[in-house]
């Protein structure tokens, strides 16, 4: 007999996050949205070396990835494009997210539904960026999160200090000739050519252009059905 995530006493975080969307005082934080995500079946792993992206040829949906924050949840959302039903939840923890050893472009998720049940989907994005941007918002929660939980002790110091000037006090200050000369003379020379406007010209170099595409992507896609259909 299978147990649900509360009968086993794990906690349900894609139940959690789907219940917190009918509460509208719970403040939602998008922090990346990918128009173009890819799903495929996971097939048996050849190795213990880990996933690889290459042996994937099924694909089973294609859609948008959103990585949102509820509240104390962070969780990767998988929606369609056209009707924006949630496909899949994948709840942002140790070991949810997995990468592949042969491209930068694929993940393992582990995603949830609301009953408890979890299942291994492989993810696929057509750019390099796009990558980049769903693991630089994943490492951003990440660390605001610990910052959070550990705030720096010691940054209390006690009472603020009064750097007020007291009634009647004065400050004397000595400029030197030899100094005002020098900020005279740095002053004329950069009027003079070169630097306009005291900002570095732009580098001549260029970031080299991404290689596009994912691959031939022939399998038909799943019309809003959700990831954990019986």
């Amino acid at each position: 007999m299978t147990l649900t995530a509360e009968e086993a006493g794990v906690p349900n975080e894609a139940a959690a996050y789907l219940q917190s969307l009918e509460d509208p005082e719970v403040i939602e934080r998008v922090r990346c949205v990918i128009p173009d995500a890819h799903v495929f079946k996971l097939p048996p792993r050849q190795t213990a070396g880990g996933w690889r992206g290459a042996d994937w040829d099924q694909e089973v949906w294609q859609g948008t990835l959103k990585v949102v924050e509820r509240g104390a949840l962070t969780v990767i959302l998988l929606t369609d494009k056209t009707t924006h039903a949630i496909f899949a939840v994948c709840p942002v923890k140790e070991g949810a997210v997995d990468r592949c050893v042969d491209s930068s472009r694929y993940f393992v998720l582990r995603v949830e539904n609301a009953a408890g049940r979890h299942m291994f989907i492989g993810l696929a994005f057509n750019e390099r960026n796009d990558a980049f941007d769903f693991n630089t918002s994943l490492e951003d929660s990440r660390r605001e999160k610990e910052a959070e939980a550990n705030p720096e002790e010691g940054t209390d110091s006690g009472p603020p200090k009064d750097y007020s000037m007291k009634d009647g006090e004065k400050i004397h200050i000595s400029v030197s000739k030899v100094a005002g000369r020098r900020a005279q003379a740095s002053r004329r020379g950069s009027s003079g050519p070169g630097i306009a406007g005291g900002f570095l010209k732009p580098s001549t170099r260029d970031t080299p252009r991404r290689a596009s595409g994912l691959g031939n992507f022939s399998g038909s896609t799943v019309d809003g059905n959700n990831a954990f259909q019986s």
